[in-house]
């Protein structure tokens, strides 16, 4: 059993935008953060980290999950704190990319450093040996490398990277606390420059350079198909290079130059001329405004090479090659991009031919397995799929032989051999079984480190399968099922897990089952999101048909379904990752308890669509309210907290955030690594079951707003309307939405029971839908994905 690393308290080395991240991170996950950087000339002694403090809450995206946890942060300096170090369990050394001033400041705080410490660089790229020869003796061993991916929240990567001297129990201990605590997806790296993330992602954005320049194609261009077309994120490679910085990205390219000097591809290791001209001038990108691209009012600019200006971004992908990139099969679609003349094409095939070359040449310097690589280049710069994946799902033995062909030829980057293993008869490196490792020759599974047990469903790597439990019970809209154990999991099958009559005839079924035969059911979706809520297709088919009863039927089940999950005799427990809008933020609401990944964005957003919450949330809300009221309290004071949530249809843009928003309720779990949240969520439903679980008695006297409230709300947005920030048709929503929030025309403190505020959500939703101006925006929403305002 490896010695747990226990952390009460972390230090974090250097405000810069990296270390002021990291600490908001830990500080997100409850994590005690002391955050460190050089004394001040002038004003507060740690008046830099105290800048750099405040200057988080004005970062997009946001870094910390609720503004509020800024003040958790303690600033200190080394001037005059460096004392404090040694309450710290787990040092965060963040400081600049510079050998020297790292190992001065390890010289420095090393009298300071507990005995049962660990530290950790976060470099993204310098040698961990050469960074510990500085150290005392005794700290050797709890030292290693530690690189998070830029921005440390929404990054799923951090990799780990031990010194010949590091204990395997340091480094065992730092990888459970970086999956559960921090949430992050830990992939080993060996100690070579860049590691393996920036090895093989800045080689790609290189490749894709020269071939940009041999091929002639536009900077937008290449945009458009080294993006979503080949599945990866939106900004693509030149547009990633701005918001990256292109100084960092010349800096890192010559990091690669100055380290890897043997590197069969080092001629290409170097900054074009445009980019030292761009950063000569201070066009850095989207920091300064300017880049690659640049924005003039509405229009987006791209410089155009041959012009040395530039011009409007407006070439795009060519019919011919995005027809070969919806090819289904990658065998075919690879062979389709080899053998077409078109210059985009001829394009793609070289840049990936050279990606797998670089991969395969360097995988045994610089990973134990092929799955690090992938997963490292899946989580750190948002691929779809790894290097590796793509040439297996493609044909390895053929993919193979193109590249041994084309270096032959001379076509490639580099005259270097491929590795013999890439011949020995394989059809891949992954596999049931686990992913190759040159070293070892074999195929390793993945890691046994018990926090992994946790992760049910991993993100697997191409050729992985995990089973999928034994289904006890499916219709059209959702599967119901077990692992053998007390608790069952529904899932939904729709797309984005929408609400259909077949997900809410599912769910009660589902319900009905959990009673008789387990402990708890557990409402869990194997991919994001969790539910975009209703569907609204389905819905404006109904009203357009003139099927007025079969909508209002829809909607009486819809909250059948939520008050059959609250009234469940076992506990009933959502675990919500992604976007949980709508009547999948009504299901959470209405379950004993939820379990929310930290990028949950949850919200009742209808008004958006000209509707109001009809699956029990605005009863559920009202519910809330005059429960924290108290028995003859101000209930309006406390409905006011979520009315312009609910009117304004806001989205919470962390699960905390959904919990300052009343969305979440005090009581529900954050959960930081969203591949546990099923496990937790388990884990909840039975300690649930195991302490009793009672559903909660049926309210029946819910102490209401009333006239007065109504009257108050409607004040509140005349000033609105009469300001221009809503419109006529808003105003009306909204009074509806205040209308049902306070219980309808009725006296202030009246008592209602549920059925009444279910009612009123009911004839208000119905009355809106009928409307034209619903009708054109739910129209509006499902054609464009935007609201419209009308």
């Amino acid at each position: 059993m490896s010695q747990k690393l226990l952390v009460r308290r972390v230090a974090v080395l250097g405000a810069g935008v990296m270390g002021a991240q990291i600490a908001a991170h830990l500080t997100n996950a409850g994590v005690d953060t002391i955050l460190f950087d050089l004394p001040a000339k002038e004003g507060p002694a740690s008046g830099i980290v105290l800048k750099a403090i405040a200057n988080l809450g004005k970062l997009s995206p946001a870094p910390l999950a609720a503004k509020g946890l800024a003040e958790a942060i303690t600033p200190a300096n080394y001037g005059s704190d460096l004392e404090l170090l040694r309450e710290c369990d787990l040092i965060i050394e963040a400081i600049a990319e510079r050998m020297d001033w790292k190992q001065d400041l390890y010289a420095k705080i090393a009298p300071f450093v507990a005995d049962h410490a660990v530290l950790a660089s976060n470099t993204s790229g310098l040698g961990i040996n050469k960074l510990s020869e500085v150290l005392p003796e005794q700290l050797r061993h709890r030292f290693c490398g530690v690189h998070f991916f830029n921005p440390p929240r929404y990054m799923h990567l951090a990799e780990l990277i031990p010194a010949r001297t590091t204990d395997v129990a340091v480094l065992e201990g730092l990888e459970t606390f970086l999956v559960t605590t921090l949430g992050k997806g830990v992939v080993y790296a060996k100690d070579t420059p860049n590691f393996i993330g920036n090895r093989i992602g800045v080689f790609s954005i290189l490749s894709t350079i020269h071939h940009t320049q041999e091929s002639g194609l536009g900077f937008d261009e290449v945009d458009a198909l080294t993006g979503p077309l080949v599945g990866r994120p939106k900004s693509a490679t030149y547009r990633t290079s701005d918001v990256v910085g292109l100084d960092t990205m010349a800096h890192v390219i010559k990091t690669m130059a100055d380290t890897l000097p043997d590197d069969p591809w080092h001629a290409y290791f170097k900054s074009p001329k445009w980019l030292e001209a761009l950063i000569a001038k201070g066009a850095l990108g989207q920091k300064t405004g300017a880049g690659i691209f640049r924005k003039a009012g509405k229009d987006i600019l791209v410089l155009d090479l041959e012009k040395q200006d530039y011009r409007a971004s407006d070439r795009t992908a060519a019919p011919e090659v995005v027809e070969i990139l919806k090819i289904k099969d990658p065998a075919e679609k690879f062979a389709r991009l080899r053998e077409s003349q078109h210059p985009q094409a001829q394009f793609l095939w070289a840049t990936f031919r050279d990606l797998f070359h670089y991969s395969a040449y360097h995988l045994a310097d610089i990973a134990e397995t092929a799955r690090d690589v992938d997963l490292a280049i899946r989580w750190g710069y948002g691929w779809s799929l790894g290097p590796f994946e793509t040439w297996q799902a493609a044909g390895w033995k053929q993919v193979a032989q193109w590249i041994a062909d084309d270096i032959v030829a001379g076509k490639t980057m580099s005259d270097a051999p491929l590795p013999d293993w890439v011949f020995d008869g394989r059809e891949g490196v992954h596999g049931a079984e686990g992913s190759y490792s040159p070293v070892q020759n074999a195929k390793l599974p993945r890691s046994s480190l018990p926090v992994y047990k946790r992760q049910r469903f991993p993100d697997p790597v191409l050729g992985e399968r995990f089973l999928q439990g034994e289904t006890v019970y499916e219709n059209d809209g959702v599967r119901m099922w077990h692992d053998g154990d007390d608790v069952a999991v529904v899932s939904f099958k729709t797309k984005m897990h929408t609400v259909s009559d077949q997900v809410l005839d599912g769910l009660q079924e589902a319900v009905t089952r959990a009673e008789k035969d387990y402990k708890g059911l557990v409402i869990w979706q194997p991919k994001e999101p969790f539910s975009a809520g209703a569907d609204l297709a389905g819905a404006l088919g109904l009203l357009q048909a003139g099927k007025v009863d079969a909508f209002e039927a829809m909607v009486a089940n819809f909250q059948a379904t939520s008050q059959r999950i609250k009234y469940s005799l076992v506990p009933v427990v959502a675990a919500v990752r992604g976007l949980a809008l709508g009547g999948g933020c009504e299901f959470q609401m209405h379950s004993a308890k939820t379990v929310a990944g930290l990028e949950s964005y949850i919200g009742l957003v209808e008004a958006g669509v000209g509707l109001l919450p009809a699956g029990g949330g605005l009863k559920e809300l009202a519910a809330r309210a005059s429960v924290a009221a108290g028995p003859g309290g101000d209930v309006f004071a406390e409905l006011k907290k979520t009315f312009e949530t609910i009117a304004m249809a806001k989205v919470s843009n962390s699960a905390v955030n959904a919990q300052e928003l009343g969305l979440l309720r005090p009581t529900d779990k954050v959960v930081f690594n969203a591949y546990e949240s099923l496990y937790i969520a388990k884990n909840e439903a039975a300690a649930l079951a195991e302490s009793g679980y009672r559903p909660p008695l049926p309210a029946r006297r819910i102490q209401v707003a009333g006239d007065v409230g109504i009257a108050t709300f409607k004040m509140l947005l005349v000033n609105m309307l009469e300001g221009r920030f809503i419109s006529e048709y808003d105003y009306e929503i909204a009074t509806r939405i205040a209308t049902v929030l306070c219980g309808g025309e009725v006296d202030r403190g009246a008592l209602v029971d549920e059925e009444w505020l279910l009612k009123l959500e009911r004839r208000h939703f119905v009355e809106l839908a009928q409307q034209d101006k619903t009708q054109a925006r739910i129209a509006h929403m499902l054609k464009t994905g935007k609201p419209l305002r009308n």
